[in-house]
């Protein structure tokens, strides 16, 4: 049997409004070796989403979906994903694929055997391009530095150490980094649920950071596969409502600080970090919109 027969993964999607690129999504995931599941959870799409997402799974029966009647958000949806795939089914590992990504046939199952060849625990991303072939910067990213952030705004540092971006090390196939991009991402099953899944109190960002900064506290590896590249069209569903996502994003920082940083910071620089992230926020609104 070739890695490409062993059907143990499931790849699970998360739409909204994503009737742009759902379709072409989902015709590379059912032709991607190592697939053994499909699991597409929409949120509450208006945009004939669904009716793609449906006609897909009349003709594959790897295809099953959920139908939110609102948006409960991303971290909700993937664990509601995961959580429909029985045991008996054989899944072995969870690829999180944005409708956006556009995989290649043997984009999981190279992803896979790094992981096993890895001989650990691992939590991988990969190298994400746009359609001109241009690195995106939040595939290899570190933790947010919320004194570099202060620092900043003080102007006793350089913006350099607020930027979480990561340079590729094209010297390793496999990365080590603080975090990958949940744009697409390749867990095991196991290591997933000891985690506790997505933190559900995220609603849009942050819960990659957040599940890859548990990962590396349960000793797992977090890594980049750099000879893995997908293409990834970045905002479709986020383009018509910068409020909702900007407001989201800045909130995700926020809960991720409190959870992760706030305990060993003294009273002041919790609030300056909170004054930081709100200030921050009007502006990257309108940023946000006029690049929409």
């Amino acid at each position: 049997m070739t890695p490409a027969d062993i059907t143990d993964i499931a790849a699970i999607v998360v739409s909204y409004r994503s009737a742009e690129t759902i379709d072409d999504c989902l015709l590379r995931l059912r032709g991607t070796d190592g697939v053994g599941a499909i699991r597409v959870i929409d949120n509450g799409s208006d945009d004939g989403t669904m009716e793609i997402v449906q006609r897909h799974a009349t003709r594959d029966t790897r295809v099953h979906f959920i139908a939110n009647p609102d948006n409960p958000g991303f971290a909700v949806a993937c664990n509601q994903g995961a959580a429909d795939l029985p045991r008996s089914n054989g899944v072995h590992w969870l690829a999180f694929v944005n409708p956006d990504c556009l995989v290649e046939a043997d984009t999981l199952a190279r992803l896979r055997a790094h992981a096993v060849a890895s001989n650990r625990e691992v939590v991988l991303g990969v190298d994400l391009v746009d359609e001109a072939g241009v690195r995106d910067v939040a595939a290899r990213r570190r933790d947010p530095d919320f004194g570099s952030m202060l620092a900043s705004l003080l102007g006793s540092t350089t913006a350099a150490g607020t930027q979480l971006g990561v340079a590729v090390d094209e010297t390793r196939t496999l990365q080590p980094v603080d975090a990958v991009s949940g744009a697409l991402m390749l867990v095991s099953r196991d290591l997933f649920e000891r985690l506790g899944g997505f933190d559900a109190g995220y609603r849009l960002h942050a819960e990659d950071l957040d599940l890859c900064r548990r990962a590396r506290q349960a000793n797992a590896l977090v890594a980049v596969a750099n000879d893995v590249r997908v293409v990834h069209i970045r905002g479709v569903s986020s383009r018509s409502r910068p409020l909702f996502v900007e407001w989201h994003k800045h909130r995700g920082l926020w809960r991720y600080f409190r959870r992760f940083e706030a305990p060993r910071r003294g009273a002041l620089t919790r609030l300056a970090v909170f004054a930081v992230i709100w200030l921050r926020f009007p502006f990257a609104t309108m940023k946000a919109w006029l690049r929409g």
